[in-house]
């Protein structure tokens, strides 16, 4: 009888188990494609083949939310720059992409002045390519909930490097254990994705990104942030000192023909 009992809650533990495994949501795979541009002439051959080529093209493969953002301007940043964010449901479907856009004859129609460019006329300098796993206490991309004009929107792009690997992991905790996560979403910081960088050139890392109103908006959010009970309490345990070595801050604004 005893030997039967046992029997039972074991196979009732394992349900449990298996039923909490089956409900745990699936964490998202992000590109981010940072493209390097020289001339303004580059500048317009990559918007119209993102806007009418190779979005599209996403948009057929059922990756609806595709965000393009260019940097907002400054003294500092001379380079031109365009940063696509692209959200799959799995690292598989980022892999087959390539693939399915080559048998695409409507893309490769549509993109033809991008694709077929020439070695004396390339449309750009160079690509970036940095690849993500969503974090597991935020598994899925959102979009903002914003009403301001597109055109004084901010996007917040921001990577923390970590002095050491295990260092970075501690960084990753302190989001999801620590509920830094929890603290932005309280914030109404209208974040777009949390997530690891598994390849890029600045690891190890990881990146978020946020966005705001305005500008004013945006600096409002951090001067609360950084008055916050909880952030104080957060960033003062000692469990989660010196995990970031590096942090930049990339501020964005939306193209008038990105998703998000």
């Amino acid at each position: 009888m005893k030997r039967q009992i046992t029997l039972t809650i074991l196979a009732l533990i394992t349900t449990i188990n298996f039923s909490f495994t089956k409900l745990a949501p699936k964490r998202d795979f992000y590109q981010i494609k940072v493209y390097h541009l020289q001339s303004d002439k580059q500048v317009e051959t990559l918007d119209n083949y993102l806007k009418n080529a190779y979005i599209p093209a996403l948009h057929r493969q059922g990756i609806k939310h595709v965000g393009v953002f260019k940097p907002v301007k400054t003294e500092d940043n001379a380079d031109k720059l365009v940063y696509v964010f692209i959200p799959f449901q799995s690292s598989k479907e980022f892999f087959q992409l390539d693939a399915k856009l080559d048998q695409d004859q409507a893309y490769l129609k549509a993109g033809s002045d991008y694709i077929d460019a020439a070695h004396d006329n390339v449309p750009f300098t160079r690509i970036e390519t940095i690849l993500i796993n969503a974090f597991e206490d935020s598994p899925n991309y959102k979009t903002p909930n914003l009403t301001s004009s597109s055109k004084d929107r901010i996007y917040e792009l921001r990577s923390y490097e970590g002095p050491t690997e295990k260092l970075y992991k501690n960084k990753v905790k302190m989001f999801n254990d620590g509920d830094e996560i929890g603290l932005f979403k309280r914030l109404d910081f209208n974040a777009i994705f949390y997530g690891e960088v598994i390849a890029g050139s600045r690891m190890p890392n990881l990146m978020y990104m946020t966005s705001f109103e305005n500008m004013e908006a945006r600096d409002a959010h951090w001067k609360t942030f950084g008055g916050d009970a909880y952030w104080k309490e957060l960033s003062s345990k000692a469990e989660y000192q010196n995990n970031v070595s590096k942090a930049d801050i990339i501020l964005l604004h939306q193209t008038d023909y990105s998703d998000l």
